[in-house]
């Protein structure tokens, strides 16, 4: 049975996270933190992906605090809502990267973006199918944020918006993924199939 002073402390903090204090708020991801973030880990495998998924659920509990029922046991509802959200998130990456494999046509890999990222440095009518392969490779949060990026021309802003994600975050991704990118580009142009796209566009396209 719950501890009725624990209920009434907890009711406490929720009533002044709902007026603003910032404080209280901090108070709660102390406390759960950890829990989110173990849950996060277990539906991305990965600790960086783990830490933006953990930072957005907090984001989506914030505001779903008006909904939260005190009668209820309130580590209980927050931890059923990170487990649905990681679910959501799941099923969005899944469906977002089949819908990639299946859609992506080499001709729209043209980076859009006029900056200095791994995209404008190959020359785009040769590499595309070596860009849609490397693209491929990323963890999809990145890939996501580098396409949304480079390729769609979304300022950051836009893409925070998108995102639901602070833009500092965004650049982050952002920078990450340029960097794995090119790092898997490189992979690729030296892998043997590659070596021998590439001779084959140096012969202009002979076999």
């Amino acid at each position: 049975m719950a501890d009725p002073t624990d209920a009434n402390e907890i009711d406490e903090i929720i009533e002044r996270c709902l007026k603003g204090d910032q404080v209280a708020w901090g108070v709660i991801v102390d406390r759960h933190r950890r829990k989110v973030f173990n849950l996060a880990y277990k539906f991305v495998g990965r600790h960086d992906e783990a830490e933006d998924l953990t930072q957005d659920i907090f984001v989506k509990i914030f505001k779903a605090l008006h909904t939260f029922d005190r009668r209820a046991n309130f580590q209980t509802w927050l931890i059923s809502i990170s487990r649905n959200l990681c679910i959501d998130h799941y099923r969005s990456v899944r469906k977002e990267r089949a819908t990639m494999a299946r859609d992506v046509d080499a001709s729209e890999l043209t980076p859009a973006s006029r900056e200095r990222g791994p995209l404008a440095q190959l020359e785009q009518s040769d590499l595309k199918e070596i860009i849609r392969r490397a693209m491929g490779e990323l963890p999809d949060a990145l890939r996501v944020a580098v396409t949304l990026r480079d390729l769609q021309e979304y300022s950051y802003q836009e893409i925070a918006d998108q995102l639901h994600l602070p833009e500092g975050t965004v650049k982050s991704r952002i920078n990450r993924g340029r960097i794995e990118l090119a790092r898997q580009i490189r992979r690729i142009q030296d892998s043997a199939p590659a070596a021998q796209l590439l001779a084959k566009h140096a012969r202009g396209g002979t076999a």
